[in-house]
């Protein structure tokens, strides 16, 4: 039953923490789709189009996926071939040319979306030669900045109070389980058993408990992420192997510390007691 409780307990966690990984790599996501639009001067010759799409790919601000720097160049035939089949409308007819101008399209990493970075990086590409304009939606960017981090901070909030709840719970569940063990341990120091002694197989005991509990919450965690997978495929984008690794790793590991130093309060706490308060 001990077990079983600490389990459950570690279990709570790890669906919040999951939570968590996929609301963090969602914010990733949502931040790395947010474009930059540099637009150049007319005329290129295609040598200097091909050395500033280098030069952008080199960049330590540019998103990389499938390890490809995620620079796209957008001749300014294609931009007018997007506006009319968006639009419905021919405006190369009455104009007579073709207004708009060849461009790359950025897309920043995440780390680097915050409003001040965002600056930097633009008033870098403007400096390239070339460059004509570099355009951002930047209101778009300072909303999605603010809403990341009022949800993180009701995450996080959320998350340091059920660490405690389960850190109660789980210190309640071994308390009562020691409790049937109160005079064992009277009888152990009565015939001169040293408190180190006393306590090294209740310690043992409890941390072997909270790394079994830990391991099967893990695994039990695993099989229901697995099968969330299965049902909605889209959820596998948000998969972070490394951040989801670290969080089984924190419930077994937080399983054992529980369950150790709560052994170890009980523990102490009965050796210290009179006859009278263990009645």
């Amino acid at each position: 039953m001990v077990v079983f409780s600490i389990t459950l307990a570690l279990l709570v966690i790890g669906l919040f923490g999951l939570l968590l990984v996929h609301a963090h790599k969602l914010s990733n996501l949502v931040k790395e789709n947010l474009e930059m639009q540099v637009y150049l001067d007319r005329d290129l010759p295609e040598a200097q189009l091909l050395r500033l799409q280098q030069a952008f790919s080199s960049k330590p601000y540019i998103a990389f996926r499938d390890r490809q720097p995620q620079v796209r160049f957008l001749s300014k035939e294609e931009g007018a071939r997007q506006f009319i089949e968006q639009t419905g409308e021919d405006f190369q007819q009455f104009l007579g040319d073709n207004p708009l101008r060849d461009a790359y399209i950025l897309r920043i990493n995440s780390e680097y979306t915050d409003s001040l970075n965002l600056r930097k990086i633009e008033q870098e590409l403007r400096a390239e030669s070339g460059v004509h304009e570099v355009q951002y939606v930047q209101s778009l960017i300072t909303s999605i900045n603010q809403n990341v981090r009022k949800l993180s901070l009701v995450l996080l909030g959320f998350a340091v109070v059920l660490t405690l709840v389960v850190t109660i719970l789980i210190n309640n569940t071994i308390k009562l389980a020691l409790f049937s063990q109160r005079f064992l341990i009277r009888s152990m120091q009565l015939v001169g058993a040293t408190s180190f002694f006393i306590q090294r197989p209740f310690l043992r005991r409890a941390t072997w408990q909270g790394f079994v509990s830990g391991t099967l919450a893990a695994l039990i965690l695993l099989a229901l992420q697995q099968y969330a997978y299965l049902q909605v495929d889209e959820l596998r984008l948000l998969l972070d192997e490394r951040l989801i690794g670290a969080l089984l790793v924190l419930m077994v590991v937080l399983g054992c510390v529980i369950g150790f130093f709560s052994s170890y309060r009980a523990v102490r706490k009965y050796l210290g007691m009179s006859l009278d308060d263990l009645y």
